[in-house]
């Protein structure tokens, strides 16, 4: 009835390691973790090295201090943990890479020529930033100013912005920005000035230098998981083929007969790996996630025609997703607003409701705009066989649901099963620690109404009447269980017909 452990099992084992007790009736959400993949700062790299095992952040200032103000990890715990407040009471642990051997950083020029006609002011906008944190890009001209002091009032700017990503160097007149860290993830850094359409007198010519090369492994970060339960992970490097195989590897599939990675039943500490995009074209967004139609380890986080970063649009998933699978894991984060990101003004083509629905189909999340900011209209792991209708595994939340009951479920295990002595249902037994096969059955059926009340399953019937309890045949030290649930659905569409006519009147 149940091969969560393999028959050739004698010594005794438990499935799932158990980290805290708890032994209310109901049974509480499973508690979310946080592991964020990215890099530190050339500066930090010795930082990097010493943390690689993993290290839990409780500030972004933290994250600053430790692997380099303006670094993708500091860039990311900025959004889950502001500096202001109303960060995530969830736990977050930091496993930083070394830059990959022979990275770049990538480099961007800008120029300054002609004399101030008038005062005013300019702004430098990174990454559709026009400041980090309370430090401001903003450029004070003074009129009779040449472009050569202008040059250098942008090199002062941008270095005393502590979070920005780059940092400038001025030299005879052309002011260079270069990131902060060598890689790929910095080459979509991107570089502006807005001038308000008042020029001053002034213009700017702007160019990319060096390019950003590069992208570490993840194996290191991975096998330091080890007994932790990661259960949302922040994928920095975007959607890097090489990145994007090396998280499903290691994560695996909940394949009906043979379970792989974290999936397995003697491990079962499986992750979503949230990985940022900034395309806007549908061509590009389906050819992201159509390849990987069986692998349901990678969900997107998409933020088309942003000048922010992808790893920026995957840290505002992770935020909106982890607070709803920590507290209310029954909703999705449909409907919700991404809280720090650079919008534009033009979605491209994910504004067309038609492209959105051929976009998710291909496993692609969406979504569109609303007063100025991104709001969630799917998000879905790139699971979409062909013929499964619908695909099992589409739905982050519906995932985070398997896993609630798994958790509860591992509670009561622990409780009221592992180390018991098995008796059969007709003993008349007065010891304490026993467990008989309908007790645990009655325990289950109870667990069933608790999670109808918590609307993560419906037809409680359906699971009560399926649940199955024995003693192997083989093994009489394995008691074994069988049950089938239907997870709750949510209101995604909502299709009314109306029928309308005339009153007509009668003749007498």
């Amino acid at each position: 009835m149940s091969d969560a452990v393999t028959l050739d099992r004698i010594s005794k084992i438990v499935g799932y390691k158990l980290t805290k007790g708890d032994f209310r009736v109901s049974s509480p959400n499973l508690p979310q973790r946080i592991a964020i993949l990215a890099e530190a700062n050339t500066a930090n790299q010795t930082q990097a090295l010493a943390d690689e095992a993993g290290r839990e952040l409780t500030t972004s200032q933290q994250a600053g201090e430790l692997y380099g103000y303006g670094s993708p990890m500091h860039q990311i715990m900025r959004i889950l943990r502001p500096i202001n407040g109303g960060g995530l009471q969830i736990p977050i642990i930091a496993y930083p890479q070394e830059e990959a051997d022979s990275a770049t950083a990538k480099t961007i020029t800008i120029t300054p020529s002609g004399t101030a006609t008038q005062s005013g002011t300019h702004q430098i906008v990174i990454n559709g930033r026009n400041g980090v944190d309370g430090g401001s890009y903003e450029l004070n001209i003074v009129s009779g100013e040449t472009a050569a002091q202008i040059a250098v009032k942008i090199e002062d700017i941008v270095n005393n912005v502590l979070g920005a990503p780059v940092t400038a160097s001025e030299d005879t007149g052309v002011v260079t920005l270069t990131a902060k860290w060598a890689g790929l993830t910095s080459n979509l850094i991107n570089v502006s000035i807005n001038t308000g359409e008042v020029s001053l007198g002034i213009t700017y010519a702007i160019a990319n230098g060096t390019a950003g090369a590069g992208t570490p492994s993840v194996v290191p970060a991975l096998s330091a998981f080890n007994e932790n339960w990661n259960t949302i992970v922040i994928n920095s490097y975007g959607f890097v083929s090489a990145t994007l195989n090396e998280l499903e590897a290691y994560n695996g599939k909940a394949d009906n007969t043979n379970p792989t990675g974290r999936w397995q039943g003697e491990i079962f500490k499986p992750f979503i790996a949230i990985s940022g995009t900034v395309l806007s074209d549908e061509t590009a967004l389906k050819s992201l996630t159509s390849g990987r139609k069986n692998e349901m380890t990678i969900a997107s986080a998409v933020a088309p025609n942003s000048k922010g970063l992808p790893l920026e649009a995957a840290a505002n998933v992770a935020f909106l997703f982890a607070q709803k699978a920590q507290n209310t894991p029954h909703l999705d984060i449909q409907s919700d607003i991404y809280p720090d990101m650079p919008t534009p003004e033009i979605i491209g083509d994910l504004s067309d409701k038609d492209v959105r629905d051929r976009v998710v189909k291909s496993g692609c999340s969406t979504v569109e705009l609303s007063g100025g900011k991104y709001k969630v209209v799917d998000f879905v792991t790139t699971y979409h066989p062909v013929g499964e209708i619908p695909p099992q595994f589409r739905y982050p939340r519906n995932i985070n649901i398997d896993w609630n009951i798994r958790y509860g479920y591992l509670l009561k295990e622990a409780t009221n099963v592992m180390d018991h002595v098995i008796a059969n249902d007709t003993d008349i037994v007065t010891a304490s620690k026993v467990v008989k096969p309908k007790q645990w059955v009655q325990i289950l059926q109870n667990y069933a109404e608790d999670l109808s009340r918590r609307a993560l399953i419906t037809d409680v019937a359906f699971m009560q009447n399926s649940i199955t309890v024995g003693i192997s045949s083989v093994n009489p030290d394995r008691l074994e269980t069988f049950f089938r649930y239907k997870r709750t659905g949510t209101a995604r569409i909502s299709s009314t017909t109306a029928e309308a006519g005339f009153n007509f009147g009668t003749n007498n």
